[in-house]
């Protein structure tokens, strides 16, 4: 194989069509943080780093600076098949979940172009060309979530996650919702670790006891506060999915030693890469919890990547990966594409990303290359 020969990060602004909105932020705009290796024959493997402070504790400036420093040395000159380069990449920092995540799909992506295989079938050969996701309802008063949920069901979407923040009133907010669409529509609550215990037993029991059939409520207490996410879980009927709080895959292991939720949601960013991600979803599977794949709110390129692993471990599953369908143009020319609540995966290798777009607002944030500097690279 053509070893790994230059590292880029590159920034794309990129607008939302409208302002994304939930407990704990506001976005209007995103920058999509890119990553491209490039091999000695001239191939070009893409991921994406979504970078979050309140999540992953990273930003467009540090994910550079990670990528061209530890993590180019780690891999640069080596071939990226070699199971010697991920270990190597994934001993190289500490933290930093995002930008390793981007380096190892960006690897991942090139491997798959030189063997001429999709990113899927590194995870299951039969992997599918195309998954299901769910639309989400940015947080906001009950008038104006029927209106969106109507507005997405026409558009093809079958399962609304509704976000919710401190102040809202849950059984409100999803009753508005359920009379705008109907008993057909799956819906789904994320409360980004808004509530604490007592609060989210009580705003759930009200939804149960007023027979809003929700899927599942995300997220209700903070990260950290398993006993809290455990209580929660055990007091109400309606399924528990437990994200801020499963990042790696010991992490589910004590999710599911406490008993503590039903479900977890599975995220590159969160987990730093597809070799965690994949062994997370694994432990999950194994121990009977359901398994979702979602994204930060990122582009086309990190979509891309989760989709192939959600293709290949839950294929059926409808997942929490419409955050590409938020931005007003791809940044990247090729890849995947959204047709209403399915996503399509390319059939050619990799994730068929072939460039970064003509028309895209980029910056080349940093670059390090053996090309360019030498062994000392």
């Amino acid at each position: 194989m053509s070893p790994i020969e230059r590292l880029r990060v590159w920034r794309v602004a990129v607008p939302l069509i409208r302002p994304f909105i939930t407990a704990v932020r506001r976005a209007d705009a995103i920058d999509v943080v890119l990553v491209e290796a490039t091999d000695a024959d001239g191939r070009s493997g893409w991921g994406e780093a979504a970078v979050s402070w309140r999540v992953t504790g990273e930003s467009p400036a540090g994910v550079a600076a990670v990528v061209t420093g530890p993590l180019a040395d780690a891999v640069i000159g080596q071939d990226p098949v070699d199971p010697m380069t991920a270990a190597a990449l994934a001993g190289s920092v500490w933290g930093n979940a995002a930008a390793r995540s981007a380096v190892e799909c960006a690897l991942a992506d090139l491997t798959c172009r030189q063997r001429g295989t999709r990113l899927g079938e590194v995870f299951a050969p039969d992997a599918v060309t195309r998954i299901r996701t769910d639309m989400t309802l940015s947080a906001a008063a009950p008038e104006e979530l029927a209106e969106r949920a109507r507005e997405h069901v026409a558009a093809g979407f079958a399962s609304l996650k509704v976000k919710v923040s401190a102040v809202t009133d849950l059984s409100a907010s999803i009753a508005a919702v359920r009379g705008a669409v109907g008993g057909g529509i799956e819906l789904r609550a994320d409360a980004n670790q808004a509530w604490d215990a007592d609060t989210a037993i009580r705003s759930i029991r009200a939804c149960e006891e007023a027979g809003l059939e929700l899927a599942f409520v995300e997220q209700p207490v903070a990260a950290d506060d398993l006993d809290g996410l455990a209580r929660v879980t055990a007091a109400v009927s309606t399924p528990v999915m437990a994200d801020e709080s499963a990042r790696t895959t010991r992490d589910v292991q004590e999710i599911v030693r406490r008993s503590a939720a039903d479900l977890v949601n599975i995220k590159l960013a969160k987990s730093g890469g597809l070799a965690e991600a994949s062994s997370a979803a694994r432990t999950a599977q194994q121990a009977g919890l359901g398994v979702v794949f979602g994204c930060m709110m990122e582009g086309h390129v990190g979509v891309a990547a989760t989709a192939s692993l959600a293709a290949a471990f839950a294929p059926r599953t409808v997942h929490d990966l419409d955050a590409a369908a938020w931005l007003k143009r791809s940044p990247v020319s090729g890849g995947i594409r959204y047709d209403g609540e399915q996503i399509l995966l390319p059939a050619g290798a990799g994730i068929g990303v072939e460039r970064i777009a003509a028309d895209a607002d980029a910056e080349l944030l940093a670059e390090r290359s053996r090309r360019m500097n030498g062994a000392a690279a």
